[in-house]
Order: structure tokens, then sequence, then C-alpha cells
């Protein structure tokens, strides 16, 4: 194997993350061996400490991988002044996004009801700290600048549990359709316009 050693050991880590979503296609975290996750990576079951200190430890890497450059993505597409647009592009973001990932997607619905409860727990994190950073972006737009914090909190709650459950529509439409992915973009789009189009009528109570 060439490249430098940290260069070795980043592909390693990179082997072993790809091997158990491999595994979780069709399989819930806590059934799965650190055997069976070295042996998809093709090292040896030691070698899987150099990486990560436990199986736990694992799936909160997963975690963290498949969400953060979701939120990288939409915080792009938020930077635009027109709601219209940003709506519009983070739809198109969201949807093609899980298509190129659907491993680390499913992955992330089957375990955020059921599963290990530490990862339960990490994707609830993540998945706040997703709606805390909207909430923080909707100041900018007219309207909303003057709402209470916990107002404004609800607003961008309710448009990530959108986001959450378009992410579930994406992973039961059938593969390879371009149809099914642009219903699911058009259904996305409009409940997050009927969400901001019925915000202005909100009077919060500052």
């Amino acid at each position: 194997m060439t490249g430098t050693r940290e260069e070795r050991k980043q592909r390693t880590r990179a082997a072993l993350m790809e091997s158990a979503l491999e595994l979780l296609e069709d399989r819930s975290f806590d059934s799965l061996s650190l055997r069976e996750v070295a042996r998809g990576a093709g090292v040896v079951p030691t070698a899987f400490y150099r990486h990560f200190e436990t199986m736990e430890e694992l799936g909160l890497a997963l975690i963290e991988e498949s969400i953060r450059s979701l939120r990288a993505m939409i915080r792009e597409a938020r930077s635009d002044p027109d709601p219209e647009d940003v709506i519009r592009r983070s739809a198109e973001i969201l949807v093609r996004h899980v298509r190129a990932h659907p491993r680390h997607f499913g992955f992330i619905a089957r375990e955020r009801g059921s599963g290990v409860p530490a990862l339960r727990a990490a994707i609830r994190t993540e998945i706040r700290l997703f709606a805390s950073e909207l909430a923080t972006d909707l100041t900018r737009f007219p309207g909303l600048r003057e709402w209470s914090t916990e107002d404004l909190n609800i607003l961008a709650g309710l448009l990530v549990t959108t986001m959450v459950a378009t992410i579930d529509s994406i992973l039961d439409a059938p593969p390879d359709s371009p149809e099914a992915e642009a219903e699911v973009m058009r259904i996305a789009r409009k409940q997050m316009t009927m969400i901001v189009i019925g915000a202005p009528l909100w009077r919060s109570d500052t």
C-alpha cells in the first residue's frame, strides 16, 4: 500500500467505515461484530483499535460523517437572500445528497428509532444542531428578525422535521428513478414553502 503513513491510516479508517456500511444495508448496528467489520476492510481485528476504541465509536463516526457534509451543503444554500431560492436549493441538495449516499442515510434512518442508545442520542443531537443553525440563519429574513428565540427554534424544527421525512421518502423511492426523485423533490419544496408562507402570519411573543 503506497502513500505516507497518515494516508495509509486514513485509507484503513475509511475502509473500516465502508465495510460497516456494507454490512448495515439490511442489519442493525448492534448486530455487527468487530471481526466481520475488520474482515470486510481487509485488516486484522487488532488493526481496528488503531482507529476506533469501540464499535460504538465507529457508529458515532458514521453518524458524524453522514450528517456533517449535508449540514455544510444546506448551510451554503441558506446564504441565498431569496427565501424561495433557499427552499429550492435546499430540497435539491437534500434529495441528491441522500441519493448519492443511501447507505449512510439508511443507517441513520434505522438507528434513529431503535438500536444502540448512544447512537440514537447522537442522531438527535445532530438534528438539534441542524435546527439550531437554521434558527440562527432565519433571523436574516424579513418578518422573522423580531421573532423570539423560542419561535425561531420551533419554525426551524418544523423545517428540519420536513427534511428528515424527506430523507425517509428518498430512501423508500425506487432507485435509479428520475421521476421518483423529482416527485420527492417537488413535495419537499411544497411542504417547506407552505411552512415559510405561513410563518409571516404568526405574531411572535418577543
